[in-house]
């Protein structure tokens, strides 16, 4: 079970040094996109499978995210993901940010594309 909660907080980690790597000016642009893409993800209240779909619900759980993170971790150059590492590192150990704040926009978006997607349909 603590290989489990291990596994989180790297995953958690990882995260907030891609946040940290989006905002950094030496990181590549292809890499902001892929580090925006998996910290998106992560954040998004709204998963690509919903959980209550029995067995496909978690795939993106425990297979998509830990792609995004992996994918965007190999872009990133390593002396810039070692030092936002180091940060994030730092920011957990202090009580860090709340998350909902870096959701907003996220949670926004997907209220948008709602909308429309209702809007269409309700005409």
């Amino acid at each position: 079970m603590s290989n489990i909660k291990d596994k989180a907080r790297n995953i958690n980690k990882n995260i907030g040094a891609l946040f940290i790597a989006m905002r950094h000016d030496d990181t590549p642009l292809y890499a902001k996109l892929a580090c925006l893409m998996a910290v998106g993800y992560a954040l998004s209240p709204i998963d690509l499978i919903p959980d209550f779909i029995p067995v496909l619900g978690y795939f993106d759980d425990l297979l998509i995210l830990p792609f995004l993170i992996w994918l965007s971790v190999k872009l990133v150059p390593k002396e810039i993901f070692s030092q936002c590492l180091e940060q994030s590192d730092g920011i957990v150990k202090s009580g860090g940010n709340e998350k909902f704040f870096y959701a907003l926009p996220i949670v926004f978006i997907w209220v948008f594309i709602i909308y429309k997607i209702a809007s269409a349909f309700i005409k």
